[in-house]
């Protein structure tokens, strides 16, 4: 299997050489030795995920690590089509579900720039229903534990930072124990249990109708709760920047960058380079649904709609720790992105479920603008520097950014379930382990 995926590499690395757009696609290539990394084991990335792949564990996986802005390794392993025992390709287009969320917060970022937004914006500015919001209390009654739900006014309107830091009182109805919020979602339709994370048939005014209807799951500003606030803040991207989502990002951030397979849905040219999965999750419990990104859907989700290949993430990930800047376009200011790498959670909002411990199983992470953000050195239980940032998707990918160690790295995979945050770390320590400077 791996003289095959050697043979497509070499195939795709000629095509790099050949075709302007696709060498546009990419970093400029380095030896690793002249970054500091060793060959040989980075090498041990894709041996040790072959084994996976030969197990049945995941279908395959394309990984990309870059340092000092130079790509110093890269590879597809497995296969893109497992059922058609289709070889995975460095061009395969994957659903990345949340690794939408650092996208539309750069747009939102963008327009603060631009001077329409501000960060303590109520939401009610841009989207006048989403005001005099009820919250959902929850009680527990100490004789019988039985607990019982009070409506109360919202202490607070939501802010657009709310919205970046996830602390809106928005939640998921995949992920809330709150009844009646996930009751209410389910009747806008913002949560079906037929579908993962899928909102995309609502329009964006009838998302926004059913966002208004529900109650909140906490107080605006006092707890750290992963939720739709991504999805809402694409409609508010829409309303301050009076474009579609996905044409603001495309003229704003895909365009300047080169990212030309990023979007929220595939062409039809393009649908055989996308990935598909497993038929089964690694545990073998769950069958595996993704979403159906043949089709232009109603709205742009913000929150978990996002299609794009490691090279496109990739670029994207470098103009983050170049300090907004790529290939000489500049596509936000070196402080916006220091704002979005930075702890804005303290000690005033809390968090029951981490966002460390949500996206790799374990502590140390704190939550900025559209990111997860290290602490510190220690702590958490995976290797890395602080002040580095990343987020990963709920089909399995990953990315982070480390400006101490100047490396930026995407792990491309569509392998939903409870082994995501085990590769995550997989791929991330191996990583690590490959630095000799």
């Amino acid at each position: 299997m791996r003289t095959g995926l050697i043979l497509i590499w070499l195939q795709w690395l000629v095509l790099v050489v050949c075709s302007p757009v696709a060498m546009a696609q990419a970093l400029p290539a380095s030896e690793p030795a002249a970054v500091g990394l060793s060959a040989e084991r980075l090498r041990n990335i894709s041996k040790v995920f072959d084994d996976h792949v030969s197990e049945g564990k995941i279908a395959g996986a394309v990984f990309m690590v870059a340092r000092d802005g130079k790509l110093a390794y890269s590879d597809a392993i497995g296969f893109r089509d497992p059922i058609k025992r289709e070889p995975m390709t460095p061009d395969a287009i994957f659903r990345i579900y949340s690794m939408s969320k650092p996208l539309v917060s750069v747009a939102a970022m963008m327009l603060i720039e631009d001077g329409v937004l501000q960060l303590t914006d109520p939401v009610s500015r841009f989207l006048p229903s989403m005001k005099d919001l009820k919250v959902s209390v929850a009680s527990v009654d100490g004789t019988f534990a039985k607990t019982t739900y009070t409506l109360v006014p919202a202490a607070r309107e939501m802010t657009v930072q709310d919205l970046l830091r996830h602390s809106a009182g928005l939640a998921y109805g995949e992920i809330t124990g709150n009844v009646p919020v996930k009751q209410s979602y389910a009747d806008g339709r913002l949560y079906r249990t037929e579908t993962n994370f899928d909102i995309r048939d609502l329009t964006p005014s009838q998302q926004i109708a059913a966002f208004s209807l529900a109650p909140l799951a906490h107080h605006p500003g006092t707890v750290w709760e992963y939720s739709l606030a991504s999805d809402l803040l694409g409609r508010v991207v829409e309303a301050a920047s009076g474009q579609r989502l996905a044409d603001f990002l495309d003229r704003r951030l895909f365009k300047p960058l080169v990212m030309p397979d990023s979007g929220f849905w595939v062409p039809p040219r393009n649908l055989d380079r996308v990935a598909q999965p497993l038929p089964n999750d690694a545990t073998g419990n769950e069958t595996v649904q993704l979403i159906d990104v043949a089709v232009v859907p109603a709205n742009d989700s913000g929150g978990a709609g996002g299609v794009s290949t490691a090279a496109d993430y990739l670029r994207f990930a470098q103009m983050l720790l170049n300090g907004g800047e790529l290939d000489g376009n500049r596509v936000m200011s070196r402080t916006s992105v220091a704002l979005m790498a930075s702890d804005h959670l303290g000690d005033r909002i809390r968090a029951g479920l981490t966002p460390g411990e949500l996206l790799l199983g374990t502590p140390g992470y704190t939550f900025g603008l559209g990111f997860a953000v290290r602490e510190e050195q220690g702590i958490a239980g995976v290797p890395g520097s602080p002040g580095e940032f990343m987020w990963g998707g709920y089909a399995g990918t990953f990315f982070w950014i480390d400006p101490q160690e100047r490396i930026v790295a995407v792990y491309m995979s569509q392998a939903p379930g409870p082994m995501r945050a085990y590769y995550r770390k997989l791929f991330k320590q191996l990583v690590y382990a490959a630095i000799v400077d």
